[in-house]
């Protein structure tokens, strides 16, 4: 809450917090929206492969050509403008850079600026949760060992809802289940990239006009994104899915509270301390009304009688028996928060969420029954969606994780709704990746 003062602190000393965005997509320009006017920062330099794009995100939302065409990280650093190259690994290595945000989406690249931000003292604010998912427990590892600090991204809705976590602990409660909303049907985790504008009520025409990416927006919808974003807040939180996945119950805001409880309880719930994605639409096709389709919540319970009256008495929406109640928040703003990240990290040298175990992993699942042969496309394509699983259960069938799914070719046919396994693959995928995940599971087995 003291976060504005420390960077005004920070502008009026002339000491700005000096920061690196590697990938200038969505979520980073909706950053770069806000850090011009955010005091205290100072955006040193913006790495993307194409430079052009990243001109184009920076111009786009505001800032002078001026501000934008420092030839070098010194002059940069010695005007406080900003430098936009494709080097990535020149950005983490620039003079006075304090933290560096990842927000490529790629796995692979993801853990190597990882690694190189480690290697060179840099804080890091990892949007990239793929990477987080795949080898998020070694990295934070890495960055503590390398005296640095390793953070989810607040505004994207793991570190949202870690938050929350943290909040109904500290407060003395115990957290029943914590999670997002999302549009969900059964039927979306066949979706492809060919198929899914017509889910989100769009011509293919107008997506690309728009300039969406069918991968991306496929990913979402055919349940990948949640079971990744899933598997961060419960490596983060301790929190843990069901033995079979996401159940993606449908629930109204002023339901969460009966429904994301134990069935024990009358509720939903596999077990007490679940993390679960509540859907926005019944199983009829009828949006709910009050729905958390871009939200996030916690439910929590009451630890003795006297705590259930106070629910009572200060109007909390409970279970019927008193005992359980939700908080939610109904929105996300994405890369527009992301500098409570980087102030947070930069000046607190705290972490808004971190993995501190390995108790969920995301493993590939056939959206099709799959012939011998075939090329797997990985997250948000047209043959494999990801499944949320207990880590346990994904080491036990040797599964292979969603982040590694691309571009490898299937030795056998795997039938629809099947994960696939290691010993699936024609060659198992290699490089750093791979090494690091390897590494991890060692680490970090349950």
């Amino acid at each position: 809450m003291n976060l504005h003062a420390l960077l005004g602190a920070r502008a009026a000393a002339g000491k700005p917090l000096r920061v690196g965005l590697i990938g200038a997509g969505k979520f980073g320009a909706m950053f770069l929206a806000q850090a011009r006017r955010t005091p205290g920062l100072h955006l040193l330099g913006v790495a993307d492969l194409s430079p052009e794009r990243a001109r184009a995100a920076l111009k786009t939302t505001g800032w002078p050509e001026e501000r934008i065409a420092a030839p070098s990280f010194a002059k940069a650093l010695a005007d406080g403008s900003t430098r936009v190259t494709d080097d990535a690994l020149a950005l983490v290595n620039a003079p006075g850079l304090d933290v560096v945000i990842e927000a490529t989406g790629a796995p692979e690249a993801g853990i190597r600026h990882a690694l190189a931000c480690f290697e060179r003292g840099r804080d890091l604010v990892m949007v990239n949760v793929e990477a987080d998912v795949l080898a998020g427990p070694l990295l934070a590892r890495r960055a503590r060992e390398a005296g640095v600090v390793y953070s989810l991204a607040y505004g994207d809705q793991p570190a949202l809802i870690c938050e929350q976590v943290d909040w109904a602990r500290a407060c003395g409660f115990d957290v029943v289940a914590a999670g997002k909303g999302t549009l969900y049907m059964p039927q979306f985790h066949e979706s492809t990239p060919d198929t899914v504008w017509t889910h989100y009520g769009l011509t293919p025409e107008r997506a690309k006009a728009s300039g969406l990416n069918a991968k991306m927006f496929n990913s979402f919808l055919d349940g990948t994104k949640s079971a990744i974003e899933m598997a961060a807040v419960a490596n983060a939180t301790g929190l843990t899915p069901a033995p079979d996945g996401l159940g993606f119950p449908p629930c109204a805001v002023d339901k969460l509270a009966e429904t994301l409880i134990p069935m024990s309880a009358g509720g939903a719930l596999h077990h007490k301390g679940q993390v679960e994605v509540v859907s926005s639409r019944g199983r009829d096709g009828r949006d709910l009304a009050n729905n958390l389709r871009w939200g996030v919540y916690v439910v929590f319970e009451a630890p003795s009688e006297y705590v259930e009256r106070c629910f009572s008495d200060y109007g909390l929406i409970t279970d019927r028996s008193g005992r359980y109640a939700a908080l939610w928040r109904p929105y996300h703003l994405i890369g527009l928060e992301l500098g409570i990240s980087v102030a947070t990290v930069g000046l607190l040298k705290m972490p808004t969420g971190v993995a501190r175990g390995f108790n969920a992993d995301v493993v590939a699942t056939a959206k099709r029954d799959l012939a011998a042969g075939e090329i797997l496309d990985g997250e948000g394509g047209h043959t494999v969606w990801g499944r949320l699983m207990p880590a346990q259960a994904s080491l036990a069938r040797r599964a292979l994780p969603i982040g590694l799914a691309h571009g490898v070719k299937l030795a056998r046919p795997i039938p629809k709704g099947q994960a696939v396994a290691w010993a699936d693959l024609e060659t198992p995928p290699d490089g750093l990746a791979v090494k690091i995940r390897r590494d991890m599971e060692r680490a970090f087995a349950p």
